[in-house]
């Protein structure tokens, strides 16, 4: 990593832990007054390589540093499950093999994305939209385990700070990706 990307990285960590950033528009601003001009899309990168996620704020969604819970298989800087799901988890409930995630607006992708990562044998695959995770199980007893252990993970991390679950938006748009 270049030494410019490793001071702007910084400089993120630092303005979402002092700051309610509530956009990228903001933070973006907050990096143009200490001297970092960086584009929407370089923007969003950092955000991914960071693994900030949008959790509920004082006055609604705001960027947050989320600490990853160290396990044998976490890539360096990647958030796992079990710290996620105490600050972005909402609810899980499904029918025969089909669970779906409720989470905070804007925080699917990434809980998806640390639930491939995990690998569970009884998980055929995930589909992420915005505030729901698809989770499409082997079995309908493999579904149960899944739900049972999802709010398990959810409950059993240190939790800093409670998130409130954000009001759901008018336009239930969905992206799948």
């Amino acid at each position: 990593m270049s030494p410019a990307k490793t001071r702007r990285h910084q400089a993120i960590r630092t303005l979402v832990q002092q700051h309610q950033v509530a956009s990228q528009e903001e933070l973006r601003a907050l990096l143009a007054e200490r001297g970092f001009d960086v584009t929407q899309s370089t923007l969003s990168r950092d955000i991914s390589e960071l693994g900030l996620a949008r959790v509920a704020g004082e006055t609604g969604a705001v960027w947050a540093l989320l600490e990853p819970t160290p396990r044998a298989t976490a890539v360096p800087g990647e958030p796992t499950l079990s710290a996620l799901l105490p600050q972005l988890f909402a609810s899980v409930e499904g029918t025969g093999v089909l669970s779906v995630i409720r989470t905070l607006r804007g925080s699917a992708q990434p809980i998806a994305e640390a639930l491939d990562t995990e690998r569970w044998p009884e998980i055929l695959g995930t589909i992420a939209g915005d505030d729901t995770v698809l989770v499409i199980c082997r079995t309908d007893a493999a579904r149960l385990r899944i739900e049972r252990q999802l709010r398990e993970l959810a409950r059993g991390a240190v939790r800093r700070a409670t998130p409130r679950p954000l009001a759901p938006s008018t336009a239930r748009s969905r992206r799948v990706g």
